[in-house]
């Protein structure tokens, strides 16, 4: 955490759910609104791994205001893991919250690990009630190990070339008939240990790569 790190709670469906916002360093103004997801709660996932904390920190450092949640059951949030169907309705809370606190600013969902099913999961949702996302992160996608939606063309997938839990090929599988690229990282494991840089690194150039190909006129 940061100085401009701060604690909050909010009502879930399952009781109260603790969260952090990180706000843009030096008072910059928010870009944006980046909501990130943390891996499995029944396995040690919490709002502080590092991987999740990395791409609060890809995502700050882009001048965005990221906010992430423990899930239910997870430190002091209220409830019991409901296999990511609870979750996402969670994080749909969240994004309400965001969006009345910070209006009139595009929103970014990020994820690892099980937290890229449920953003996944919040993508579709949101598209399908008209309040598409500006982007979507994720972070050892979940493919194979949970019922991973259809995701946009211009979704960042990061993986570890040596994932133990989902396997790389798994990712390539689930992302070939969707022609959607996937970044490898080499000698990576699933926690990406002594590779968190690289994510961090990925991930502000790609988004910032993405910004500059929707303005090209020949990319039109």
């Amino acid at each position: 955490m940061n100085k401009n790190t701060k604690h909050f709670t909010m009502q879930g469906h399952a009781g109260l759910m603790e969260g952090l916002i990180d706000l843009p360093l030096d008072g910059k103004k928010p870009r944006g609104i980046a909501l990130v997801a943390h891996p499995h709660p029944l396995y040690g996932g919490t709002m502080e791994n590092k991987v999740t904390q990395t791409l609060a920190r890809a995502f700050v450092a882009l001048d965005y205001t990221v906010a992430r949640i423990n899930f239910r059951g997870v430190g002091q949030s209220e409830g019991e893991h409901d296999r990511g169907h609870g979750e996402t309705d969670d994080m749909e809370l969240l994004y309400e919250h965001m969006v009345e606190k910070f209006p009139d600013l595009p929103v970014a969902l990020a994820g690892f690990s099980f937290g890229t099913f449920v953003q996944s999961q919040l993508a579709k949702r949101l598209e399908a009630a008209g309040k598409p996302v500006q982007g979507l992160v994720l972070v050892g996608a979940a493919a194979g190990k949970w019922q991973m939606p259809e995701i946009a063309p211009n979704t960042i997938l990061i993986h570890g070339e040596n994932d133990d839990t989902i396997p790389v090929q798994a990712v390539f599988d689930w992302a070939r008939p969707q022609d959607v690229p996937v970044v490898v990282i080499p000698g990576a494991d699933h926690f990406f240990h002594r590779k968190l840089n690289h994510i961090k690194s990925w991930v502000i150039a790609l988004w910032l790569g993405r910004a500059q190909h929707k303005d090209d006129p020949e990319d039109a």
